[in-house]
């Protein structure tokens, strides 16, 4: 039962059970059209996601998956239809996620300068109607890191995947080397390569084919075209609502800046009229009233100082809603080995700065890659790094500052983390398409154990770190506004439990009421009122351990592993409901006294 707590009860304290009360009209999620449309709308704090009922949504989840990046499963994210079913049902079952960014490769849409793959089309079109079907909202992603595979020699310590062979071909670059490199991202900077192989990208360099001479640009749009165009035919309408939009390339990076020109200025000039093209593509597929998810250049945000560039968008104007400020964020100073464990509030300024950039723009964030190893030697660090980026993401503030002032705490950010590899550590891949360099340990490509999935010895997926970090209680959809979020997931660090978040000593008994247990609070502006506001449950907040201490009485409901919290028509009021999940029943008296420390904190703290 969940046990909660109102203002409808005064001097009867009782524990309502998880059923609607006798009489009462069964409360159940939204699932009409309606909750499966989304769109970017103004509000009072700015851009947000929401659905046709005007709620607030929240977007979570993991990008499947790093498989693209192989061609052992023809670079697609899953070997079948029936492999995208059961990771969607076990990503949604074990994570609670309700979003996904889905990998596609340039290499295998386009294989020829005159021929599109049009079964690979197929694939990726019944890979993706596998997690719309499951109810995830789906965000495609052009991938390419280090421009292609084929810029690599067989023998090579590291690999590419994006172009395809014939554009390298066609480029006749040096011999790729990255000198001594400790991480394959280093080949950015230091690899001629790959350099050129992007400067030529960005300014559409004709290179020799055997169908002609095309642009490299030209070409990549012609082929996105035809992705886009394929999508929009052969997804049901139902099926393509749930479409998100298009990241229309990962993480660019200039390659080669010309003289005088730094980061922010190629993002003006040149990265931003590819994003303008990109968007008129979509314009004449049919996706027209879906925003594309742009990234700005890879580094303006990265947290080591001799690496970060100028950039965000910076020197552009207002995007508006035709486009997401799509960024990623990796604690690299951490993976860097030189660095320590994370701490409270250490990533509120990095996320801060997401979410002004996008503001600034006139237009949502979305963080639509970050994570870290969880093997390799810097794998200790995943508990706090993981804690720290989930904690920035859900509020501006520290765990030591939310209680003081809840008003600042600011949207929640969207986003996907990296990765979700149904095959990890069983791969198979020839790196480089050398037989004799077979990877099969971890996310078998470039050393990388990011996944957060795996297989036991009976073959049943689970998640592979602490699942308090990975099955997260999160705002999945919210009737008005959110104006404070934060999730206490009590989650370890070896023997150690984390709590940067604590309860204040003025509230003993909500201090009595919670425990050691995890908890959550969320506070909002009550909105339309035509569907309930909705948390995701992790597993932990069991039928018989959760208690609800709300403004709202007995409006708490559950229905599978959502809490459903209906207001009354008052738009604009703002509600507060805080979810725990103590061992112990509390005693009614001391149920009645943390209710009225929340109130008192309410109303000093959140007029």
């Amino acid at each position: 039962m969940i046990r909660l707590l109102g203002a409808a009860c005064a001097l009867s304290l009782i524990a309502l059970p998880l059923a609607p009360v006798a009489g009462a009209a069964p409360q159940r999620p939204a699932d009409d059209a309606a909750s499966r449309t989304l769109t970017l709308v103004p509000s009072g704090s700015g851009v947000s996601y929401r659905d046709g009922h005007g709620r607030e949504v929240v977007l979570r989840g993991y990008n499947v998956s790093g498989e693209v990046k192989l061609a052992e499963n023809g670079n697609l994210p899953f070997a079948d239809a029936a492999d995208a079913r059961e990771s969607a049902a076990a990503l949604r079952e074990q994570t609670g996620a309700n979003s996904v960014r889905f990998l596609l490769s340039w290499e295998r849409v386009q294989p020829a300068p005159d021929r599109i793959d049009e079964q690979y089309l197929r694939q990726v079109t019944e890979q993706i109607a596998a997690f719309a079907d499951e109810g995830f909202w789906v965000l495609p992603d052009y991938h390419q890191d280090l421009y292609s595979r084929h810029l690599f020699r067989p023998d090579s310590w590291y690999s590419g995947d994006g172009a395809p062979k014939w554009v390298v071909d066609g480029g006749d670059y040096p011999p790729e080397s990255c000198g001594i490199c400790f991480h394959w991202g280093q080949n950015m900077m230091n690899n001629q390569a790959v350099k050129q192989a992007k400067a030529d990208f960005w300014k559409n360099r004709r290179i020799p084919t055997p169908a002609g001479e095309v642009g490299v640009q030209d070409a990549f749009l012609a082929q996105a075209e035809a992705t886009l165009d394929h999508l929009a035919a052969h997804l049901t309408e139902a099926q393509f609502q749930r479409i998100l939009g298009f990241d229309p390339m990962n993480e660019p990076h200039a390659g080669n800046l010309d003289e005088g020109q730094d980061a922010a200025a190629w993002e003006r000039d040149v990265l931003w009229p590819f994003f303008e093209r990109f968007r008129a593509v979509m314009d004449r597929t049919g996706w027209q009233d879906k925003p594309a998810y742009v990234e700005p250049t890879v580094f303006w945000n990265n947290n080591v100082s001799f690496v970060k560039e100028p950039g965000g968008f910076e020197e552009l104007d207002e995007l508006g809603t035709r486009y997401v400020f799509n960024s990623h964020f990796y604690h690299a100073l951490a993976q860097s080995g030189l660095y320590g464990k994370a701490k409270d509030g250490e990533n509120s300024a990095d996320f801060a700065e997401i979410r002004d950039r996008a503001a600034d723009l006139g237009t949502t964030g979305f963080v639509s890659e970050f994570g870290h190893p969880l093997g390799g030697n810097t794998a200790d660090k995943f508990p706090t790094v993981m804690k720290g980026i989930y904690q920035a993401m859900d509020s501006r503030l520290s765990g030591a500052d939310w209680w003081s002032a809840p008003a600042e705490s600011g949207s929640v950010l969207s986003g996907t983390q990296w990765q979700w590899d149904i095959y990890h550590d069983r791969h198979h891949e020839a790196m480089n398409g050398n037989p004799d360099k077979i990877q099969t340990e971890a996310d078998g490509w470039n050393g990388e154990d990011f996944s957060a999935v795996g297989r036991d010895d009976t073959g049943t997926l689970g998640l592979r770190a602490d699942p308090r970090v990975l099955d997260r209680l999160y705002p999945r959809a919210v009737d008005g506004t959110t104006v404070a979020f934060t999730y206490e997931d009590r989650s370890r660090d070896g023997d150690r439990t984390l709590t940067w978040n604590r309860i204040p000593e003025d509230m003993p008994a909500l201090r009595e009421v919670v425990g050691d247990g995890q908890f959550g609070v969320l506070v909002w502006r009550d909105g339309p009122g035509t569907a309930p506001t909705e948390l995701h449950l992790p597993e932990s907040f069991g039928a018989q351990n959760t208690t609800v201490l709300s403004d709202l009485g007995d409006a708490a409901r559950r229905h599978d592993d959502r809490l459903l919290l209906t207001a009354p028509e008052a738009p604009g009021t703002v509600h507060y409901a805080l979810v725990a999940n103590g061992p112990d029943v509390p005693a009614p008296d001391r149920l009645a006294e943390a209710r009225a420390e929340l109130d008192s904190w309410a109303a000093t703290n959140l007029r």
